[in-house]
């Protein structure tokens, strides 16, 4: 049953994503730089990755070209801790475990919980 759970939460994580859809994964962080999206980003940014399965499924992505992928610069609203940051999608997760992990800047992450966890549970929507 969990597996069937899964697989349709990613199912609504890909093809409603744009609905507000609420998903749940766990969240880390990254050190940023050129992202898949072909934005150069920095540590204090607030900015985040979204899994690769999210990301290359996304309604509209090209493989070819992950820099016109429709996804780039749409902006997340993740929850954890009580707490709750804005970041604007600008790569592709490839660590991500989880179709709805998410990878932080340090300074987004921050805003959820100290880096010294390393990795915390979260919702998200797409806004």
């Amino acid at each position: 049953m969990s597996v069937f759970f899964a697989a349709t939460l990613f199912a609504v994580s890909v093809s409603t994503a744009p609905t507000h859809a609420v998903l749940s994964g766990t969240a880390s962080f990254f050190a940023p730089s050129l992202g898949a999206c072909g934005l150069t980003s920095t540590s204090t940014d607030l900015i985040v990755a979204v899994a690769a399965q999210v990301f290359d499924t996304f309604p509209g992505a090209d493989p070819a070209n992950p820099n016109l992928n429709p996804i780039c610069g749409k902006r997340i609203t993740a929850h954890s801790n009580g707490k709750t940051v804005k970041a604007t999608i600008v790569d592709r997760c490839v660590a991500c475990m989880g179709p709805d992990d998410l990878d932080f800047s340090p300074a987004a992450f921050s805003v959820l919980a100290s880096v010294d966890l390393g990795r915390v549970p979260v919702t998200w929507v797409l806004a």
